[in-house]
């Protein structure tokens, strides 16, 4: 019943989710892998990159994401979501309360990982990842607790994680926690160390360094490997740039819930004499100091901290008696849960009108009416949208960030859309003939009052400029 209750709330959580900027370059990739039957290594989507080297880092997500548009467009999409994120809550209530023995403080880790998770809940690989982080966290529960055999589905499950996404970095430093905790036995004050059986320890190690070979089963090897450690390490405009990739502010709600989980922990260490065990202890200082260094880094925050949190909430004098379970009343509920779960998943004219508020819909359709002569200069948000609807026009940028990058124009681009170089600079060194831009932007009121550049289309979200020969009459 509780778990139908969570995946009731997953379902009403992303019914307005739909139109991630990211989500249309990842079904791109998909469609393309799905018709060519052939993994990328070289930008395919934007004239400015000039087919520059490309990390495939999560192609096989991107597939997955593709199969459920092409089983049922945009519902098949919403499905997707929909199922993912109530699988990963689903599954992180039932890590939560095998790890502290209480189905209501299992519970309450289910919300605390969805407080953090609506950070991140959108039809983007990162939801694989993460689902595959909390089914990490329950082999390693069944293996230190039932048999050591539950170590060997390890490896297998970091062969396909490293090509859905690259949390699977994040999935080896807590495999390695347990493995480093598992050989101490102390006791200081609060802070307790269990050494593990010699025979569970040794699994684990063996099941962590096959792990890390399971690694290579990928199209690019080491470059896909190194390539999370080098996103979150290198200093980066892209992102620098990129809102969810900025620090973490304590001021707004989720860094509040973030000091205020924490500040629960400790009270409830001190008020209830409870013990942190040291690999707990371990993994609280790793998963925040990823999410108060990066927002997007809540996410895992969320599922690392809950097992620890409904541990320690949980009664002491809590056992399951069976004959007390009320089968009518709990069918109920969760037939109300599915019925409510069912009518949330919106219609597709709700889904096409969600995609017409926040992407370039109307404009992409004036610029196919009117056949506008490229090259075409678009805005960072829309570049995803533009490859998905409209590949017979290359884009300019997109949320690929490391690609823009490398190339430069990710600098180029950022001081020309924040008026720090002049207008004309980067729209004749490329040759730019029109810009589709968001009607909001500072180019976007710049570039008319320009003599060479003419509006030629206006809607509540999108403007359209076009270059205007040399001695053209105006009108």
């Amino acid at each position: 019943m509780i778990a139908s209750l969570i995946a009731m709330l997953a379902a009403v959580t992303v019914r307005s989710r739909f139109d991630d900027p990211d989500m249309w370059w990842h079904l791109k990739m998909g469609q393309v892998m799905w018709t060519t039957h052939a993994i990328p290594r070289t930008d395919l989507f934007s004239w400015t990159t000039n087919h520059h080297a490309y990390v495939p880092h999560e192609w096989l997500s991107q597939i997955f994401i593709y199969a459920a548009y092409r089983w049922a467009g945009y519902s098949g999409l919403m499905l997707w979501l929909t199922l993912l994120c109530a699988a990963l809550l689903v599954t992180g209530y039932i890590l939560c309360s095998l790890y502290s023995g209480d189905a209501k403080a299992g519970f309450l880790g289910a919300l605390t990982i969805w407080l953090f998770a609506t950070v991140g809940f959108s039809i983007r690989p990162q939801l694989i990842g993460y689902l595959l982080l909390v089914i990490e966290l329950l082999l390693i529960q069944f293996g230190r607790t039932r048999s050591p055999r539950w170590f060997l589905m390890l490896p297998p499950l970091f062969a396909i994680w490293v090509n859905c996404h690259g949390s699977f970095f994040l999935g080896l430093a807590v495999a390695a926690v347990y493995a480093f905790s598992s050989a101490f036995a102390f006791f200081s004050g609060s802070l307790i160390a269990v050494r593990w059986s010699s025979s569970s320890r040794k699994a684990l190690i063996a099941a962590l360094v096959a792990s890390a070979f399971a690694l290579l089963l990928n199209p690019a090897g080491l470059q896909l490997i190194r390539y999370p450690l080098q996103t979150l390490m290198v200093p980066s405009i892209s992102i620098a740039a990129v809102s969810e990739w900025q620090p973490l502010q304590l001021s707004d709600g989720r860094g509040l819930a973030l000091m205020a989980v924490m500040a629960c922990i400790f009270l409830l260490v001190v008020a209830r004499r409870s013990e942190l065990l040291f690999h707990e202890l371990l993994l609280l200082i790793m998963a925040t100091w990823l999410a108060v260094s990066h927002q997007r880094m809540l996410f895992p925050f969320g599922i690392l901290v809950a097992p620890i949190l409904s541990r320690l909430m949980a009664s002491p004098s809590n056992t399951y008696q069976a004959r007390r379970d009320r089968p009518l009343p709990n069918a109920v509920l969760i037939a109300a849960s599915l019925g409510i779960m069912f009518m949330a998943l919106p219609s597709r004219e709700n889904l096409v009108s969600q995609v017409a508020e926040h992407s370039p819909v109307k404009a992409v359709d004036f610029i196919k009416s009117r056949h506008l002569a490229g090259p075409m200069l678009n805005d960072w948000d829309d570049g995803g949208y533009l490859v998905w609807a409209l590949p017979q026009y290359p884009d300019f940028i997109d949320g690929r960030a490391d690609v823009f990058e490398e190339t430069g124009i990710v600098a180029e681009f950022g001081k020309w859309a924040m008026l720090e170089s002049s207008p004309d600079s980067l729209l004749d060194k490329y040759h730019v003939n029109f810009c589709l831009l968001e009607r909001g932007s500072p180019m976007a009121t710049v570039l008319p009052l320009l003599p060479n550049w003419k509006t030629v289309y206006l809607d509540e979200k999108s403007v359209i400029l076009v270059r205007v020969p040399p001695n053209t009459p105006p009108g």
